[in-house]
């Protein structure tokens, strides 16, 4: 029986598992990238000034936002970025591809794909890139 190292395609029950995983973190992240965006949204709409505050705390306060808005907005590109990688993911399983390395040619071992499953490196190219 042929070792993980020494196969060439993952079989088609390992291709399952490995979906149904980004399938769900696909939606967890599509589920996140909507919160940032509508927290977005909201702040990008309220424009107002609260009651009772003082004119020096205005610079600070919009100082703050800004900050803020920058925050969310690299969460929402993070997320948006994750999303292209676990649809690309699936679309390498589609063609029968996924989980092979592109710099080595070897099979990605499952516990790596498992916890990083739209990777395209194995551990040892990854390290030799680095």
């Amino acid at each position: 029986m042929p070792t993980e190292e020494s196969k060439k395609r993952y079989s088609s029950a390992d291709l399952l598992e490995f979906k149904e995983l980004i399938l769900k973190k696909l939606d967890s992240a599509r589920k996140e990238l909507e919160y940032a965006r509508g927290v977005l949204k909201r702040k990008d709409g309220n424009g107002s000034e609260p009651e009772g505050l003082p004119g020096n705390m205005k610079p600070l306060e919009d100082s703050m936002d800004t900050l803020e808005k920058e925050q969310l907005s690299q969460l929402a590109s993070h997320h948006q970025k994750f999303i292209d990688n676990l649809e690309l993911a699936l679309e390498r399983i589609r063609m029968g591809t996924y989980g092979i390395c592109v710099d080595t040619g070897e099979l990605i071992p499952k516990e790596r794909l498992r916890l990083v499953p739209h990777t395209l490196h194995s551990i040892r190219a990854k390290l030799e890139k680095d």
